[in-house]
């Protein structure tokens, strides 16, 4: 079954419906895997998960813009560890025209808290932008310019019991914006399963039966890893050979 009919034989679930749920406990485990695998978990889950549609659409498109500092000091301070590490971006909402400022901190604990600001375009030199970002980013709004773009395909599932989301992007796209190098990442795929701690995920057995393993995959920084030759990999030099291994099976590389 391909992938679009085994999204139309989920049960779909409203933005309106979704908005009750609480993750009061939450925890955040990314996987990556390939869309062959991917059907595979879309098939076994069908019965224990919603399908969330907006519109009649299942398949949301997002397009995202990373900020950093000219040394890549936010890029930097991933690859090392570093508690307290931020990230600046713009997401935009390609289906709903809708486009967010967010400021992600991750804080000593390995929790990520998320600020967000509606707004219609990318400059950092309004007043309500530099409110904001004096309130909850640690940089100086002036040294940061856009560092990397990406595009994807998100579709997002909700388990029957309302403690989980599951996130899974498809279609991934990198760009540079300053080496200017673009590369798509083919039939990869990033699974992020958002759920109550204290509550089961139905969707683990099934993760584990098919050999999908935890992975973290920041985005901005495989992606960055992966378009600019002249940054630092040492932190992430397992993961990209784990990733190339992925393509290689799917024989994409």
């Amino acid at each position: 079954m391909t992938y679009d009919n085994l999204l139309t034989s989920y049960q779909p679930i409203t933005l309106e419906e979704m908005s009750g749920i609480r993750l009061m406990n939450r925890i955040d485990t990314k996987f990556v895997t390939t869309e062959g695998r991917l059907r595979e978990l879309l098939a076994m889950a069908r019965d224990e998960y919603f399908v969330q549609q907006t519109e009649g659409a299942r398949c949301m498109h997002y397009e995202t813009t990373y900020f950093d500092t000219d040394d890549f000091d936010m890029y930097n301070m991933h690859q090392v560890g570093h508690a307290g590490r931020q990230k600046l971006r713009f997401r935009t909402y390609v289906d709903s025209h809708l486009q967010f400022m967010e400021v992600k901190t991750k804080n000593n604990h390995g929790r990520t808290k998320k600020k967000r600001l509606p707004v219609e375009d990318m400059s950092l030199d309004d007043n309500t932008k530099q409110l904001f970002l004096n309130q909850h980013l640690h940089y100086d709004v002036h040294s940061l310019t856009p560092s990397l773009a990406n595009r994807f395909n998100r579709v997002t599932l909700v388990n029957r019991a309302r403690t989980e989301r599951l996130t899974i992007d498809t279609n991934l796209c990198f760009s540079h914006l300053r080496s200017g190098k673009t590369i798509d990442m083919g039939p990869l795929v990033v699974v992020e399963l958002k759920r109550d701690g204290l509550s089961p995920s139905p969707v683990l057995a099934m993760l584990r039966q098919l050999r999908i393993m935890p992975h973290g995959f920041s985005k901005y920084c495989m992606g960055s890893a992966l378009t600019h030759p002249g940054l630092r990999v040492n932190r992430f030099k397992l993961k990209l050979i784990e990733i190339n291994k992925l393509l290689r099976t799917e024989g994409t590389i």
